[in-house]
């Protein structure tokens, strides 16, 4: 075994301050997959995160040395990857719509250099709108959700990702998850045990205020999450 497979994160990242040509490498393989799936489910587009995933770690190579070792070397690599891609969401603001990734990947996982999550549900239609949805929030929203509800990580760890306290992540990912629950509404489905109120077409789903779980197909940094960009929640 590679004596580098046993190091850890952060020797990993001191060897290559020291001038190893190939400890970022062993660094990035070993934490690729899920910085690949953080970049694709912010962005929604298999090309813009590939190109946001190698824009972070070309950024995180060249400021390696700058690393104080106040966090883990992963949450250093999520705010990289995070604030790579809300930088690219900012410069395409302007345009009409949002690119939508096709849910398919060649099995060689060529492209990227991770690979691709599964899409959340079995029909890819269905899969579309969630996605679509999860991209018409506010970004500060969405980047709280990717994290916490898509990709699985602790509030805590999020916000020192995010660079904001913890009650400002569960506020986000609140007010996002309610807005996907009405957003998605129109895919849940009517019970027939519960009939619809007089007046109301039965084909009409009630819309729910918020949603105490992550919406269905919703599982689950450049350095400091940039204040000028983003906008607290109160």
């Amino acid at each position: 075994m590679d004596g580098r497979d046993a190091a850890t994160d952060l020797e990993l990242l001191r060897a290559h301050v020291a001038g190893d040509r190939d400890a970022f490498a062993v660094l990035f393989h070993r934490h690729r997959d899920r910085l690949w799936a953080v970049a694709l489910r912010t962005l929604g587009d298999r090309e813009e995160a590939a190109d946001a995933l190698q824009d972070a770690l070309l950024s995180a190579h060249r400021a390696a040395g700058r690393f104080r070792g106040d966090s883990a070397v992963t949450t250093w690599l999520h705010r990289i990857v995070v604030n790579a891609c809300l930088d690219r969401i900012r410069r395409r603001q302007a345009h009409p719509t949002v690119p939508l990734p096709d849910g398919n990947r060649s099995g060689d996982g060529s492209g990227t250099g991770g690979v691709e999550p599964a899409a959340p549900i079995q029909d890819h239609d269905t899969a579309l709108v969630v996605r679509a949805a999860l991209a018409a929030l506010p970004l500060e929203q969405r980047a709280a959700l990717v994290l916490v509800d898509v990709q699985g990580y602790p509030v805590a760890e999020v916000a020192r990702i995010l660079g904001v306290a913890e009650g400002t992540v569960k506020s986000r990912c609140a007010r996002g998850r309610a807005r996907m629950a009405v957003l998605l509404g129109h895919l849940r489905p009517v019970s027939s045990s519960h009939p619809a109120p007089a007046g109301r077409h039965a084909d009409v789903p009630d819309v729910t205020p918020g949603n105490p779980r992550p919406a269905e197909g919703v599982g689950s940094g450049s350095v400091r999450y940039r204040q000028d960009a983003n906008q607290e929640d109160t």
